[in-house]
């Protein structure tokens, strides 16, 4: 094969490859789609992640999705009343954490 070839190949293999992660970070939402869609050259973002048996209420609210300041206070009192979380499940047994919220969370939220 040519070194031309070869070069136009990998170029398109790279491309190629760039879209399909460019794709993925998107649906995984680890890329804002604003900036995709500004035309910039969106960076990955890590996804926040915190730890619900130590957090304070404002780091709660700030890393969990759909999580004010009311309901990241909610957990914090709940965690005082009841103990540290043992599972990412039980946050659910907060008022106002549905299932919703504890899916699209799930990611960020660690026990220890």
């Amino acid at each position: 094969m040519k070194t031309s070839s070869l070069l136009s190949t990998l170029s398109f293999s790279s491309r190629l490859l760039k879209t399909a992660l460019l794709a993925f970070s998107l649906v995984l939402g680890v890329v804002a789609p604003q900036a995709y869609a500004a035309g910039k050259e969106p960076a990955i973002q890590a996804q926040p992640v915190v730890n619900i048996n130590t957090a304070s209420a404002e780091e709660l609210s700030e890393s969990l999705q759909g999580v004010g300041l009311k309901k990241a206070e909610a957990i914090v009192a709940w965690r005082e009343k009841n103990g540290p979380f043992k599972r990412v499940e039980d946050l659910a047994n907060v008022k106002g954490i549905g299932g919703s919220t504890l899916d699209k969370n799930r990611p960020r939220i660690r026990l220890q």
